[in-house]
């Protein structure tokens, strides 16, 4: 039974800035929910960012919404299902239900002694790891950035991309280093249909896909794109739930899949997407969204499950903080280790979470 939940605030620097198509994050702010009862406590990490810049959700307002509208939905014997069931008419705020479900989800299995990787139904004890590159300030850097990864041992790259900073980068990236390098790109729908034959110039490189290249909304776009661009399309942003993933690969507007959690409302769902591409037997990989280790053990329980055949954003905790809020996350030989214990697997640091934290509240629970 569920005695208590808090909702926690922090901040944590990252190594150094990361520039996408849609702005610059230089520290992340946290919102964690924590959820106990029976002897255990479960954790959730909210992926929203401090503006509406990728997602129209935002962490404040991540808040907000937890605190009115989906924590009060929350009964001592609620589970991780009976939430999803009960936020149905709710629409969007898909950040704010996963950051809870994963709580409520955590402590159930904490509770049974189970792994979240069990109860997803991974497959693998660890997973390929790739890594995302922000936008450089020039194409010197970018290419000692680059350089740098592929010495840690990381089995992708993933060059962030915007208009001005495209072609000519991923030309250098890929001379500079060869056809066998794993390669993709990623626009965060920076571009319009009508750059349609710019992008098309992309195909050259036999990149592994182009993620998001036109803004969320425009599913269709991406259609008419794939008749133009032969890289395949991955979507990241438009997809919200399995109805648009299904949607989406009917019409032809991706062939490849980027599922995070918390962009679609949490681990059932993205289960859910999961396994119908599997049974489609489309591509899928697991995005990042900068979490520290509390939502990196959790994406990693997903990336083990069998659809994912492409090397995901679950880079090492090294990649973007001199200190994670777990015991870190290491690169070995190119992959990932799965935690294996109960739950996500993995415990906060008590004093360095409560050195990083502003603010920690214990909310009410419902009658």
């Amino acid at each position: 039974m569920i005695e208590s939940i808090h909702l926690r605030r922090a901040r944590i620097e990252l190594v150094a800035p990361f520039r996408t198509s849609f702005g610059i994050e230089s520290a992340r702010e946290l919102l964690y929910i924590e959820v106990s009862g029976d002897g255990s406590t479960g954790w959730g990490e909210c992926v929203a960012m401090s503006e509406p810049m990728y997602s129209s959700e935002f962490v404040d307002g991540c808040e907000t919404m937890l605190r009115r509208f989906l924590i009060p939905l929350v009964r001592r014997n609620t589970t991780a299902e009976s939430f999803a069931d009960s936020v149905r008419g709710i629409r969007g705020h898909y950040m704010a239900k996963a950051v809870l479900e994963t709580a409520l989800l955590d402590r159930q299995l904490r509770s049974a002694n189970s792994s979240l990787g069990s109860f997803l139904g991974a497959t693998q004890s660890s997973v390929r790891s790739g890594v995302s590159v922000g936008i450089q300030q020039d194409i010197d850097s970018l290419i000692r950035v680059v350089q740098g990864y592929i010495d840690d041992g990381y089995l992708r790259i993933k060059l962030k991309i915007e208009p001005g900073f495209d072609i000519e980068p991923v030309r250098a990236v890929r001379s500079t280093f060869g056809s066998d390098l794993l390669l993709q790109v990623d626009a965060n729908s920076a571009y319009q249909l009508g750059d349609a034959e710019h992008l098309a110039r992309l195909d050259a490189f036999d990149l592994l896909l182009i993620e998001q290249p036109l803004p969320e909304e425009q599913v269709a776009s991406h259609a008419e794109l794939s008749k133009v661009v032969r890289t395949p399309i991955c979507l990241d942003e438009s997809i919200l739930s399995l109805e648009v993933a299904r949607e989406a690969l009917d019409i032809g507007a991706c062939s490849i899949i980027n599922i995070k959690p918390g962009r679609v409302g949490g681990y059932l769902e993205a289960k859910k997407i999961h396994d119908h591409c599997y049974e489609r037997g489309i591509a899928v990989w697991c995005g990042g969204m900068l979490e520290t280790g509390i939502g990196r053990a959790a994406n990693l329980a997903l990336a083990a499950l069998p659809g994912f055949t492409l090397p995901g954003d679950t880079s090492a905790s090294a990649r973007y903080f001199r200190r994670d809020v777990t015991a870190p996350f290491v690169l070995k030989d190119g992959r990932i280790d799965v935690p294996t214990g109960p739950g996500i697997g993995i415990d906060p640091d008590p004093d360095f979470l409560d050195s990083i934290t502003h603010r920690r509240d214990e909310i009410p629970l419902s009658n």
